[in-house]
């Protein structure tokens, strides 16, 4: 049986679209007058924020785009100085995405009635997650645990974060864990840890579209948007997927007759 679900912040559970980190960033490169395309800073979420600036700069388009200003490739010291500017940009803006998404409270209850824990990994740092947390607590969701990946030995892709959650939780073995999140790090994360992979299509980074831009698209659009977003969850490494956080009880009741029957993640 599922004894914990291990859930993503931004994306997955608050900030619906996960738009804190982007805004950031996109300030950021702004700033150094170098564009940087939405896809080139969303492609990399769910991972520790410092290595998402190196994934961002190592794109093709912004490493190009810097190249034509700076005269060459964006340096380790340049991602040193760009990153001091960073965390204090997000700082600022984070208390503001700190809001659940729909359906996420109420499946958290029906989780917590079963006896679930519910634990939390991040691409934010602790620092990162002082402003969130509360801010979330504010508006009803206080997890069990979180771990951020300046607390483990590395962050995602790497399982250490869920690692130290169960040993939290008090949670073996992982197949009794569920990892749901929005990103390609968090299906690479739930795979490496050893446990059932759950991935979240509407409100998340990959669809990257605000509740109300979700809402105007048409079934065809939604069905699209969906079935690509999918396909790229699934490869990353996805047992499941869901369209909306709302619908994971279902899935762990599924997955929950699959151990009964001797399956493992």
């Amino acid at each position: 049986m599922i004894k914990t679900v291990i859930l993503d912040w931004a994306g997955t559970v608050v900030d619906y679209g996960s738009f804190a980190p982007v805004e950031a960033f996109r300030r950021l490169f702004e700033g150094k007058g170098v564009e940087a395309s939405f896809n080139a800073i969303r492609k990399p979420m769910g991972r520790m924020k410092k290595d998402h600036l190196r994934d961002i700069c190592a794109d093709e388009g912004v490493a190009a785009a810097w190249r034509a200003k700076f005269g060459s490739a964006p340096s380790e010291s340049d991602i040193d100085e760009m990153y001091e500017k960073f965390e204090p940009m997000l700082f600022s803006i984070l208390d503001q995405y700190a809001t659940p998404v729909p359906g996420s409270l109420a499946l958290i209850a029906r989780l917590r009635e079963q006896g679930i824990k519910i634990g939390t990994t991040t691409g934010y740092t602790r620092p990162m997650m002082d402003i969130i947390a509360p801010e979330a607590a504010k508006q009803g969701y206080s997890p069990d645990s979180t771990v951020t990946p300046d607390e483990a030995a590395e962050g995602r892709p790497h399982p250490w974060m869920i690692y130290r959650n169960a040993e939290l939780l008090g949670t073996y073995p992982m197949s009794s864990i569920v990892k749901c999140g929005d990103t390609e790090a968090d299906m690479r994360e739930g795979r490496n840890a050893g446990v059932w992979s759950v991935g979240v299509i509407f409100g998340g980074n990959e669809i990257g579209l605000t509740q109300a831009e979700t809402d105007s698209l048409t079934a065809g659009e939604k069905e699209k948007l969906f079935v690509e977003v999918s396909d790229r969850l699934m490869q990353a490494g996805a047992h499941f997927i869901i369209r909306e956080i709302g619908e994971l009880d279902g899935v762990i009741a599924h997955i929950n007759e699959r151990l009964q029957a001797g399956e493992r993640p």
